[in-house]
């Protein structure tokens, strides 16, 4: 398919499914097709692997959308980022309250991982639903098939599934919703825009709304004379166009500052100019120095067709904040301080220097300046980052503020499950503070808003339910495990008391997306702890 030349401004994304979610991908393309051009593959696994990667040889993608197994296969396979279409917590009620109306028992088939919130969720309200995970089509066959003897007459689950289910005799019962595929849509739109921007060299008057900052002053929510500190020393170091280095734990928020020092900074310019952040621990070396400073045609093998401009190139005239910048490889710190210094970049397989007008923002939950003696990091980086610094204070250095954000939270997860705050939330909520403000929050505000997730997730399901104490202990027991540390001790993130974090994984069965967020902490922190 050759592009016409009115949608080459517009973002490329291609639907992959075989399943019925094509018929959902092909509804909500209708309300989107003005924002990008976007093409339906109705292939799937390795037919679809190989499809798109004959024609990008000739024709240019730049996000593929698909679901469940499908998308998990395509990632490593293809060149072109995939966003993985993900059904939500609430899509999963829905889909089982659908299903129980036509069957009294209900089986729920996911690709790989187990939902541990449904487990919780079974036992809170004695639903008796059955897991299975699936990893081949031969393997959800297996499934099913085992189900069906036991007993199952509805299955819920994504297309593949249902497709199967229904083969089998059984009613398969839809996961996703309209809305999940909306949210996977607006997540392609933002990867598109950023891969195209990035490829259009030369060009610095295109800045995509996903590289603004969506934060600001506003959203460091808290009362406490830590948080009246912070936001002051925002306004101050907003004024300077210096380097920010920001120190904090896990879950802090330390990107939610960066964003309000770029909104609040005249560079921002009312936050019309970019702001570009990236996680320094979380892309591959061979990766990172092409991200950062871009690379030319060529450079190397998979480099893209016409070069590529770096994050650098995409934040000039704005702020790049880069997180976790402990963990940046050293031969990287020697090409990230010349740049500091010279204010230019040379992508790599390149020559020709590229002017930018950049202020950094740097980030990171290690002792640096440990670092700095063990030879981990560069002296002359680290001062060279650290001109302005700022301490993040944990979330049980300010228990105060524990039971306003955590109302807060929960009203604003009830609302995206569509669901109304019960009238004595206020009142309900003052009742658990004690509870909520003797837990030591390891992993912070995150941690925190995850919870709040968690809660509302049972409250929509049965909105009489009061919030009590004893609730809250049901559906987080974490709270009530181990004595809670002193707020002056300034604890690196750790998991619950009496636990290791090898202990947590075991429990999740080698999950590591489930064990993090048991532990409230990022997939990148707990792979850093399982390598110490």
């Amino acid at each position: 398919m050759n592009i016409p030349a009115d949608t080459l401004e517009r973002p490329v994304i291609w639907t992959v499914s075989v399943s019925r979610l094509s018929d959902l991908f092909r509804d909500i393309t209708l309300e989107y097709d003005h924002l990008a051009a976007i093409e339906p593959i109705n292939l799937g696994f390795d037919d679809a692997a190989r499809h798109i990667r004959e024609r990008m040889v000739t024709e240019r993608c730049d996000v593929i959308i698909a679901g469940g197994s499908n998308a998990a296969y395509l990632k490593g396979r293809v060149s072109v980022p995939v966003v993985i279409a993900k059904a939500s917590g609430f899509d999963v009620m829905q889909a089982l309250a659908r299903a129980r109306r036509v069957a009294e028992r209900i089986g729920v088939i996911t690709y790989q991982q187990q939902l541990p919130e449904l487990a919780d969720f079974t036992s809170t309200f004695g639903i008796s639903v059955a897991q299975r995970t699936y990893v081949t089509e031969e393997d959800a066959r297996a499934q099913i098939h085992d189900l069906k003897a036991a007993g199952v007459q509805a299955i819920v689950g994504a297309g593949l599934i249902t497709d199967l289910a229904e083969e089998a005799g059984l009613t398969g019962v839809f996961v996703y919703s309209a809305a999940s595929i909306r949210q996977a849509f607006d997540d392609a739109l933002e990867m598109a825009r950023l891969t195209q921007l990035e490829s259009n060299r030369g060009r610095r008057t295109v800045v995509a709304d996903t590289l603004r900052a969506k934060h600001g002053l506003n959203d460091l929510r808290g009362t406490s004379n830590a948080m009246e500190s912070l936001r002051q020393a925002v306004v101050l170091y907003a004024r300077s166009p210096a380097t920010v280095l920001i120190d904090g734990e896990t879950g802090t928020g330390k990107e939610l500052v960066a964003q309000a020092i770029h909104r609040e900074s005249p560079r921002s310019l009312g936050a019309n100019r970019p702001f570009v952040a990236v996680n320094c621990g979380a892309i591959a070396e061979s990766l990172l120095e092409s991200e950062l400073f871009g690379h030319e045609e060529g450079a190397f093998t998979g480099a893209r067709r016409g070069g590529h401009a770096g994050l650098f190139e995409a934040a000039n005239h704005g702020t790049l904040f880069l997180d976790e910048i402990g963990e940046m490889p050293l031969a990287l710190q020697t090409r990230l301080l010349r740049v500091l210094e010279e204010r230019e970049v040379v992508r790599v397989g390149g020559t020709r220097p590229i002017a930018v007008s950049v202020r950094v923002i740097s980030a990171t939950h290690c002792d640096l300046e440990a670092r700095v003696r063990e030879g981990r990091f560069r002296a002359d980086l680290f001062y060279r980052l650290a001109v302005l610094r700022l301490l993040l204070p944990p979330l049980r250095a300010r228990s105060d503020d524990v039971t306003p954000l955590a109302e807060w939270s929960l009203k604003i997860a009830l609302a995206a499950l569509g669901a109304r705050p019960h009238p004595n939330l206020h009142a309900e909520i003052s009742a658990c503070a004690a509870l909520l403000e003797s837990y030591d929050w390891p992993g912070n505000v995150r941690e925190l808003r995850n919870l709040a997730e968690r809660l509302a997730l049972f409250l929509a399901a049965e909105p009489l339910q009061a919030l009590t104490p004893a609730f809250v202990l049901g559906v987080a027991p974490e709270l009530g495990r181990g004595a809670p540390q002193p707020p002056a001790i300034a604890a690196a993130p750790a998991p619950a008391p009496r636990e290791t974090v090898e202990q947590v994984l075991a429990r999740f069965g080698g999950r590591r997306d489930e064990a993090a967020a048991f532990l409230g902490i990022s997939r990148t922190t707990l792979w850093r702890k399982l390598r110490k």
